[in-house]
């Protein structure tokens, strides 16, 4: 209660009042998944007296959610941040903005969602009763919005008496200045575009032993936890010179999205099936470390190198071009597959007694061609970069699944 009271602009606190409203809600959550129907309930607390002039703050409890985390995958704490506006009227007029910060305790699958406080604030431009009322909301989860609208007339939670005297306007229906008070979104999505480096070719007779890829840009179809997904990634491979064998590097970009929730560590694996062309065909296995450490909230996402051994089964000009990108994060598996093929690198190779040449080469594991997968939308700096790829670390598109919009026991289709 004295939260909702304090006023900004170091005007003294005003006795505060809270009212609590239920209303019909309709929800939209990502590509995939089945709008639901639920219940909200918002408790709004306001200063239950002011003046013209002043600037108020007001607060948004939610007392329930529409609907519980679905059977889907557990939240992380503080993977959780809603926004939304809330409607004055009266003596004025004001789509008030309202936000919290992402904050919440990990919520397990089935458990009812737990959303932080919104706040905002609204300048009084007008003596008379201004009343506030809900209006739609957003949850944003893991880096995934789920939309949240009224379906039914929703009634006022609170009201403001303003008394003239603190100068502002006499209009009934002034447009207030309004300002969102909680934290900022964690949304990153720059925008840029690759330099591609210098392809090299590697020839025996040089003695050249390093070979340096062509940075390509991949598109992707993903195939997710919730739904398909579409990018484009900037990718690079490559591979040094041993003896017959060469031992392949695949480099992603630097990332420019921050982690939406803290990540434990040992708890993503990415890897790669690179698909030979040219004189040779199959494909090599190249994968990356789980991460070491825990990725904080907030801190950059990136996908570390990806390695493996890549023994020639034919001789010649042999191309080497990004395959299908896995991600094994927290139990889930997102499949992400080229929809065309991009050469990074050219080889010349000499045939290696169980080499590649139509079956998988050896490496510090083997796979073999597949199709399916998703990625999310993306982009790339200096070296090429993830722009909106949650997934490179396990995080947004991975779990990004679980929105408390659903109802319990709802499925996906």
């Amino acid at each position: 209660m004295l939260g909702g009271a304090g006023l900004l602009l170091g005007v003294a606190a005003l006795p505060a009042q809270a009212a609590e409203v239920s209303f019909a809600t309709h929800c939209v959550p990502p590509a995939g998944l089945d709008p639901v129907d639920g219940t909200t309930k918002v408790e709004i607390t306001a200063p239950a007296t002011a003046k013209v002039g002043d600037t108020v703050e007001v607060v948004w409890k939610f007392v329930q959610a529409a609907s519980k985390n679905p059977d889907i995958i557990d939240l992380p704490a503080n993977s959780v941040q809603p926004s939304g506006t809330l409607k004055a009227a009266g003596a004025q007029s004001a789509d008030i903005a309202m936000q919290g910060p992402r904050e919440n305790p990990a919520i397990p699958k089935g458990a009812a969602m737990v959303l932080s406080d919104m706040k905002g604030t609204l300048k009084l431009t007008a003596p008379g009763t201004v009343t506030l009322t809900p209006g739609a909301y957003t949850v944003n989860a893991m880096s995934t919005d789920t939309r949240c609208t009224p379906t039914s007339t929703v009634q006022q939670a609170a009201s403001i008496e303003v008394s003239a005297g603190g100068g502002g306007t006499s209009s009934s229906s002034s447009s207030a200045s309004v300002t969102p008070s909680g934290s900022p979104t964690d949304t990153a999505s720059p925008t840029g575009s690759a330099s591609a480096s210098v392809s090299a070719s590697a020839s025996d007779g040089t003695g050249q032993t390093d070979f340096t890829g062509k940075q390509v840009q991949v598109p992707y179809a993903c195939k997710t936890p919730i739904g398909d997904k579409n990018a484009t990634s900037a990718v690079r491979i490559d591979a040094r010179k041993d003896g017959g064998n060469f031992a392949l590097t695949v480099k992603f970009g630097q990332s420019v999205m921050d982690s939406p929730a803290d990540i434990p560590k040992g708890s993503v694996k990415p890897s790669m099936e690179v698909v030979l062309g040219g004189a040779d065909h199959g494909t090599v296995h190249v994968e990356g470390p789980l991460n070491a450490d825990v990725i904080k909230s907030g801190d950059p996402i990136e996908i570390p190198d990806l390695t493996g051994t890549y023994k020639p089964g034919a001789s010649g000009e042999s191309t080497l071009a990004p395959g299908v990108l896995t991600i094994e994060a927290l139990g889930t598996t997102t499949t992400c597959t080229p929809t065309s093929s991009q050469v990074s690198l050219t080889l010349d190779t000499t045939e290696q007694a169980s080499g590649a040449s139509g079956s998988t080469s050896s490496g510090t594991s083997s796979g073999s061609t597949s199709t399916g997968g998703g990625l999310a939308e993306t982009g790339a700096g200096d070296h090429g970069a993830l722009k909106a790829l949650g997934l490179v670390a396990g995080t947004a598109i991975l779990l990004g699944g679980a929105v408390f919009t659903f109802m319990p026991r709802r499925r996906t289709r």
